[in-house]
């Protein structure tokens, strides 16, 4: 865990010295940071993402359905913003925690590109949440910066408890996916 110290030291750095250094820049920051933690609906999405690459039976599932994600979930961000018209996108958000839940808890295995294609249509609709919903007069760029980074975070922590869940606890990682899918059915229904 040492090793990736000086990495995250140097990550951070560069992407708070671009950030913080114009008037804006550390409001879009911030508040991307904060926007993907602050709904339920995206942060049962992004964890489920990660509980589900972790299930994958291919060893690099593990990064490249997060990873499709995040780079999807950026352009819906940028559509999002330019006020391109995309209808019914809150009701494919509860339609995809729904649905990434229940991946999870029926721990269905596919190959990654179709694991990919699967999380890509949902990261669309997400990041256009995230891009219509930015603040005015926050810098963009920060904005965006933030919404990844706490997206990649979230997916992380699930990865991780996924990981160390799929060997010693499967049933409890299954239970957690039966949540998930609970919580999007309850947001479809309100």
């Amino acid at each position: 865990m040492k090793s990736f110290a000086p990495l995250a030291v140097l990550v951070l750095m560069l992407l708070s010295g671009p950030a913080l250094a114009h008037p804006g820049h550390a409001e879009g920051l911030l508040s991307g940071l904060g926007h993907p933690y602050s709904g339920l609906d995206h942060a049962l999405a992004m964890l489920a993402v990660g509980l589900w690459a972790a299930q994958q039976h291919a060893r690099d599932a593990i990064w490249k359905i997060p990873l499709a994600f995040v780079a999807t979930m950026v352009a819906g961000g940028l559509l999002g913003q330019a006020g391109f018209p995309l209808p019914q996108f809150e009701a494919g958000i509860a339609a995809s925690v729904l649905i990434l839940g229940l991946l999870v808890a029926f721990s269905l295995r596919m190959p990654t590109p179709a694991g990919m294609a699967i999380v890509a249509l949902f990261a669309l609709l997400h990041g256009y949440a995230h891009g219509a919903e930015a603040p005015l007069g926050a810098g963009l760029a920060g904005f965006v910066a933030g919404f990844v980074l706490a997206t990649a975070s979230l997916h992380g922590i699930g990865t991780a408890l996924g990981w160390a869940a799929r060997n010693r606890a499967e049933v409890a990682l299954r239970l957690g996916g039966v949540g998930v899918a609970l919580a999007g059915a309850w947001m479809a229904l309100g």
